[in-house]
């Protein structure tokens, strides 16, 4: 399984910016998608994660009202649209596939088998 997220870039507070992660590879059509991010010298932090059919989803505290995630299973891709962007969101952003079932989002970095590159989300005061 591979996948590659995009969309990161340099704006302002209070723009938007939607990310994207497209999966590849052979994946089922049951897993857990999870968006982390990494401010430097900081650890990998859970942002928001859903399972592959959209029963739930979750968000940290302090992306709540302003970020939603959202897919498109025929594509394989989960998005991530980020509004009323703060500096405190600028970092590494990563999304992460968890093979095992659960119809719920995982918070945990351990608990996802998959990885991608990530892109880096700059917002400016």
């Amino acid at each position: 399984v591979q996948l590659q997220a995009s969309g990161g870039g340099l704006v302002q507070a209070g723009d938007s910016l939607r990310l994207s992660c497209a999966a590849s590879g052979r994946t089922s059509s049951r897993y857990v998608m999870g968006w982390f991010r990494q401010a430097p010298g900081t650890e990998r932090e859970f942002v928001t994660g859903m399972p592959s059919n959209g029963a739930s989803t979750s968000y940290a505290d302090s992306v709540k009202g302003r970020f939603t995630i959202s897919r498109d299973n025929a594509k394989n891709t989960v998005y991530l649209q980020m509004n009323s962007l703060k500096p405190e969101d600028t970092g590494v952003y990563y999304c992460a596939l968890r093979l095992a079932w659960l119809g719920t989002a995982v918070r945990s970095t351990s608990e996802y088998n998959y990885w991608g590159r990530g892109t880096q989300v700059t917002v400016s005061s």
